[in-house]
């Protein structure tokens, strides 16, 4: 049986994936800030643990939640949306907002996650098209953005130096959740089953790049 990790799991795309994972029969470890995400998670039939991904003291704590597990399949799909764009300045704590939780908390979790997983284990990192570099259209969502391009950045940089563990930034897709709106043309259970089969038949060639849900990838970060 296949450990999942899924940080970040109380709605949306991540409780999507602990409720697939665990249709397919794997163990799925699954974390929640507050009662209520645990308590959803916990009557999935997940080992929730409780983690702020905002709050560097809360991330910190993790390796220890995790103290004795062998992790096969890690996400880190905690994020959240900023709107605005690049015509007034985000204020200072919105930039702090969304940088701890879009980018510091995967920092923080990235070693301590990866000293627990085995040659072939995957790890991804949920980020969004919106992160591409090139081609950029608009302003809009400027904070996130720019969040998601430096959440992009840290997984090609830590991927060095962990060659037995495929890392990845992987982009859902525009997704019918609380942050992508009920216009957004994918629903989550579509997008999330794309990311799964686009994991699993992750090779090294694929090592620490920026993909979309369907495997294909981004050109021009």
């Amino acid at each position: 049986m296949s450990t999942v990790l899924v940080i970040g799991a109380s709605r949306g795309i991540g409780l999507e994936f602990v409720r697939q994972y665990l249709a397919d029969g794997a163990r799925v470890i699954a974390t929640a800030r507050d009662e209520t995400g645990l308590a959803r998670l916990r009557e999935l039939g997940a080992v929730a643990l409780k983690v702020d991904v905002a709050d560097p003291a809360s991330v910190s704590g993790l390796a220890w939640q995790l103290d004795g597990e062998a992790i096969d399949v890690a996400l880190y799909v905690a994020g959240i949306w900023s709107e605005g764009g690049a015509l007034s300045p985000p204020t200072q704590p919105e930039f702090d907002r969304v940088m701890h939780t879009n980018v510091l908390g995967a920092m923080q979790a990235l070693p301590q996650v990866a000293q627990l997983m085995g040659p072939g284990s995957r790890f991804a990192f949920i980020t969004s098209g919106l992160a591409q570099i090139s081609k950029v259209a608009s302003s809009q969502a400027w904070l996130y953005r720019v969040s998601k391009a430096a959440l992009n950045m840290a997984v090609a940089a830590a991927q060095p130096d962990y060659p037995d563990t495929i890392m990845v930034a992987l982009s859902p897709g525009w997704v019918r959740t609380d942050m992508g709106g009920a216009s957004a043309p994918l629903a989550v259970e579509a997008s999330v089953a794309a990311m799964r089969r686009t994991l699993a038949g992750l090779t090294l060639a694929e090592r620490g790049v920026f993909l979309r849900h369907d495997g294909s990838r981004f050109e021009g970060w």
